[in-house]
């Protein structure tokens, strides 16, 4: 699994039914897209649950890089992204864990991501800790599907969660995103992802 997301902040009196509209249109574009587990087509509003901006941020779990690779720079759909918005960065993290949840057969509504940094010393200690509190995380009612991966340039833990409905109120997230749309072609492939024994 690879994870990857870029986040595209928006003037702040930028109206959001543009890409409300570009994900109603397109959104249907990576259904069945080969290599993808999901893209979960994601947004933040400028004063709603507590974002600071307006941003669109679609967020991917891939099963396979070589896809990956030819959505990114291949010709298979970022240039869409390009053409509309300019080259955003594109944040890219390895897959350690994935688990469905109890509401893997709902629509997400929501999404929470957090990332965490690493520390030096008892690196795998912390990693096998947080993939066990992931189990636990992905056990819970609401949850759509619950992914941990790692940044090791920056060295942060990324924990992405898709939920039913809302982000429980004290979800300890440093972002709470809408989902607009998500396209999971591939999810089954994610499960029983091992992490770290």
């Amino acid at each position: 699994m690879y994870a990857k997301q870029y986040e595209i902040t928006l003037p702040a009196d930028y109206d959001m039914g543009i890409i409300r509209e570009r994900v109603a249109a397109r959104g249907h574009v990576l259904d069945d897209r080969a290599g993808l587990a999901l893209k979960a087509y994601v947004i933040r509003e400028r004063g709603v649950d507590g974002s600071p901006v307006n941003q669109y941020a679609p967020f991917y779990l891939w099963n396979d890089t070589a896809a990956m690779s030819h959505f990114l720079v291949g010709g298979g759909g970022f240039e869409g992204i390009v053409q509309a918005f300019g080259r955003p960065v594109v944040r890219h993290w390895t897959g350690i864990a994935a688990e469905a949840g109890p509401a893997r057969g709902a629509v997400p509504r929501a999404a929470s991501r957090r990332l965490t940094p690493l520390p030096a010393e008892g690196l795998t200690e912390a990693v096998a800790a947080e993939t066990a509190a992931l189990r636990e995380l992905a056990a819970r009612d609401g949850v759509h599907t619950a992914a941990l991966a790692v940044d090791p340039h920056h060295w942060q833990l990324l924990r992405f969660v898709l939920w039913a409905e809302a982000v429980p109120p004290g979800e300890d997230a440093t972002e709470r995103y809408e989902v607009l749309h998500l396209s999971a072609p591939e999810p089954a492939r994610l499960d029983g992802l091992p992490g770290p024994a």
